[in-house]
């Protein structure tokens, strides 16, 4: 596990922000994590997503056209 990033050099968002950066709604987010679907941790009540998470689902949510 030598290739992972410490924890002090990961940037973490929240909830609103990921929905900004994605265009959704925060339910949406919401959804997505509870889901599995975009990996998130809980601080307290609130959850704080990686922001190397939404760039991978991003990445594997695109559909190229042609």
């Amino acid at each position: 596990m030598a290739s992972e990033t410490p924890l002090s050099d990961v940037r973490f968002l929240t909830v609103a922000e990921v929905a900004l950066i994605m265009r959704v709604s925060k339910m949406t987010v919401y959804r997505l994590v509870h889901s599995g679907e975009l990996e998130a941790i809980r601080v307290g009540r609130s959850f704080r997503v990686p922001e190397a998470a939404v760039n991978q689902y991003l990445r594997a949510a695109f559909v190229g056209t042609g």
